[in-house]
């Protein structure tokens, strides 16, 4: 059996290589882009971000099965990802590039994305039975205000002075109770252990860009350089959520 002493040094520099490559395709991206545009970040630079997060997600599965723990760190780790995969389908569907009809872009893209987050609540529920931390009151006070939070902002940024309601403003609730869910959960983690920090806050990162994608997909609000903020966000609140809990289970 493979020690995690003699492993981890090794596997930590390739994860550490994937972030700086993400770090520069993301981060870069805006940098570099046009200044005078509302979107610096180039549609390469962005799935080029996501395909690195997809990377660092496998590369977490396949440490857990080299190091062969006896608990449920390989079943995390592949929920994990799979849930990151789906955000690459997601953010396909959202560019456009499997379909150039903007409405089916933006059904495939939140179906995969809720898909996602999934397995996303089932790892994070998981590595809270692993961690014996999974006490239903801090748990249920935290989903609660989340789910809360989630209502009022869909009733806010999608539902207000809308006549006419679409499918999209109908998906946008369950969509965003799931996105609660993950948050609250991982908040209800980092409550108990200061070593998941970093998972809530890539959750709630992943939950702050969507509501400020839906601030500017359903309402009159527009925020300058929105869509970057919406990549810088999300790609950080994935990124967060990946590499929290590689760390929790390996470093």
């Amino acid at each position: 059996m493979t020690s995690i002493a003699s492993s981890a040094p090794a596997w930590q520099i390739l994860l550490a290589l994937i972030w700086l490559a993400w770090a520069i395709a993301l981060f870069g991206g805006f940098i570099i882009g046009p200044t005078r545009s509302n979107r610096r970040i180039s549609r390469p630079a962005r799935l080029t971000s996501s395909l690195m997060l997809v990377m660092a997600g496998w590369v977490s599965f396949i440490i857990a099965g080299t190091i062969k723990t006896s608990d449920h760190s390989v079943l995390i780790s592949l929920l994990m990802a799979m849930g990151i995969s789906c955000g690459l389908i997601g953010d396909l569907f959202l560019a456009q590039v499997i379909t150039p009809d903007s409405q089916s872009s933006m059904i495939g893209g939140m179906g995969f994305f809720a898909i996602g987050h999934l397995f996303y609540i089932a790892g994070v529920f998981l590595l809270a039975h692993r961690e014996e931390l999974a006490h239903f009151i801090p748990m249920g006070i935290i989903l609660i205000t989340f789910w809360l939070i989630s209502i009022g902002g869909w009733c806010f940024f999608v539902m207000h002075g809308k006549k006419k309601i679409s499918i999209l403003h109908r998906a946008a609730l369950p969509y965003a109770l799931l996105l609660a869910t993950t948050a609250g959960a991982a908040l209800g983690l980092a409550i108990q252990h200061s070593m998941f920090y970093p998972l809530a806050t890539g959750a709630t990162l992943f939950l702050i860009s969507d509501l400020i994608l839906a601030s500017t997909l359903f309402s009159d609000i527009q925020l300058p350089l929105h869509h970057d903020i919406v990549w810088l966000t999300y790609g950080a609140g994935q990124m967060l959520i990946i590499y929290g809990v590689a760390t929790a289970l390996f470093l």
